[in-house]
């Protein structure tokens, strides 16, 4: 086995894409018929049988490539840290942004959410107090809302707690017989069939009883699924005998991806497919994430000044990016425009919103730490400001 020691850019380039492709998702999610925060007047039965299987499409795999990417990250920075210095370093990443999104980021998601859901009408003030002061009236889709929430963010607080888990058993997790373990997935059978059996057998025995709640303390499926894919991230972060396996195997997977998307829209629309279910989403889910980190590998390890503003720019993005699909959204559907323009006004104005959000942040010295930027003592077109 010989270590990777170089950066990954290729998982850079994933991220990003991941990213981008989450911020497309919501705004996906105000056209289909699944619950959420606001929906467009526009949308209907026309529009959901184009919109929903192509949001199918990425459903089943997205979360788990950013996890197992973030897994990946964590092995190699806990790799050139101390424990406590990393736990420091990935709490100051990623606690500030939550919190301030919960206070500020996140509360005209829940405003305009209330306003559609419960014709809510006494005010972005009085609807700020409430928020703050864990009102415990508001229902939206037939259950009721927890304020303050995290919405989006769910996925930091998830991270954060993983990281945080990894790191305090870290000692055990590198006296585990790692050899053996990586000569099993390094077989190509094993490698594309073990891990979807595995979260098969999650999806058909933890899913029905619990459900997906982003409310980190009962959301026991989620945890084995997202937790399972970072451990496996972290695992096969320096195992170059894997990542030539996951490579060879890449038109494998993609062949195994396309069939198996095309078997499961067959399924949704007939209601076909019983107790296998379970298990064709999980090789679905798997079959896309070994084809992307395969093809990835093997085409994207370069370095670009593309990727560089990218990398920095994605978190900041992905905070900024469903508020401004909500408000937008609100209030670019009470034109009634045609469905099309909408959709197109909304992209374009998520992006300017997500690009000029990030350009504002990055000048500016107190905005950095709360949306996961790293602080800059000295650095040309950074506006510091200091309370003397």
């Amino acid at each position: 086995m010989s270590d990777i020691t170089e950066r990954r850019y290729d998982l850079d380039w994933l991220r990003i894409g991941a990213f981008g492709l989450l911020i497309f998702y919501h705004i996906g999610m105000f056209y289909v018929s699944w619950p959420w925060h606001v929906k467009s007047s526009q949308t209907g039965p026309d529009v959901w049988q184009v919109v929903q299987p192509v949001m199918l499409l990425s459903n089943p795999w997205r979360l788990g490539l950013l996890f197992l990417i973030a897994g990946c990250a964590t092995r190699f920075m806990s790799d050139k840290l101390p424990r406590g210095a990393m736990a420091t370093a990935r709490s100051w990443r990623l606690l500030p942004p939550l919190l301030f999104g919960m206070l500020v980021i996140v509360p005209p998601q829940t405003y305009y959410e209330v306003v559609e859901h419960m014709n809510f009408d006494e005010g972005w003030l009085a609807f700020y107090v409430k928020y703050i002061g864990f009102h415990d009236g508001w229902r939206s889709n037939g259950a009721p809302l927890i304020v303050p929430t995290w919405n989006h963010l769910w996925f930091v607080v998830y991270l954060w707690v993983y990281t945080m888990l990894v790191l305090a058993l870290r000692p055990l997790l590198h006296r585990l017989p790692m050899q053996r373990m990586a000569a099993l997935m390094r077989r190509p059978m094993a490698l594309l069939l073990l891990p979807p059996l595995f979260v098969g057998l999650l999806r058909l025995t933890l899913k029905p009883v619990f459900g997906e709640t982003h409310a980190l303390l009962d959301d026991w499926y989620l945890h084995a699924l997202y937790l399972s894919m970072f451990l496996f991230g972290y695992g096969i972060a320096r195992q170059e005998g894997i990542w030539r396996s996951i490579e060879n195997l890449r038109w494998i997977a993609l062949t195994l991806a396309v069939a198996i998307y095309a078997s499961m829209i067959v399924a949704v629309v007939t209601n076909t497919g019983g107790p296998a279910r379970p298990f064709i989403w999980a090789l679905d889910q798997w079959a896309w994430i070994l084809m992307l980190l395969g093809f990835a590998r093997r085409l994207m390890n370069f370095d670009s000044p593309a990727r560089r503003y990218l990398t920095d720019a994605v978190f900041p993005f992905y905070i900024i990016h469903q508020t401004a699909i909500v408000v937008l959204g609100h209030h670019l559907t009470k034109l009634a425009l045609p469905v099309g323009a909408e959709a197109v006004l909304l992209v374009l104005g998520t992006a300017m919103a997500c690009f000029v959000g990030y350009e504002i942040v990055r000048r500016v010295s107190v905005l950095r730490p709360v949306f996961g930027l790293k602080e800059v003592s000295a650095q040309r077109g950074v506006f510091r400001f200091r309370v003397n």
